[in-house]
């Protein structure tokens, strides 16, 4: 259960100000990933910003 979740502090924050919305870099590409309300309950196992990412760092771990 130790994900990141954003908590009732950061719902009532958010009010449409993005800018205060927990934030990582993708493990693949290094882009900016924000914060998403389906990434919820996943928030801390979030790697990459997209499938293409995800797919691409598991082919340079099997070619090293």
């Amino acid at each position: 259960m130790g994900g990141i979740y954003m908590t009732r502090a950061m719902k009532s924050e958010f009010k449409g100000n993005k800018q205060s919305l927990p934030r990582k870099l993708c493990a693949a590409c290094g882009r900016v990933m924000t914060w998403r309300k389906a990434w919820a309950k996943t928030w801390a196992a979030v790697l990459y910003c997209s499938d293409a990412c995800r797919a691409k760092k598991a082919v340079r771990r099997t070619h090293d």
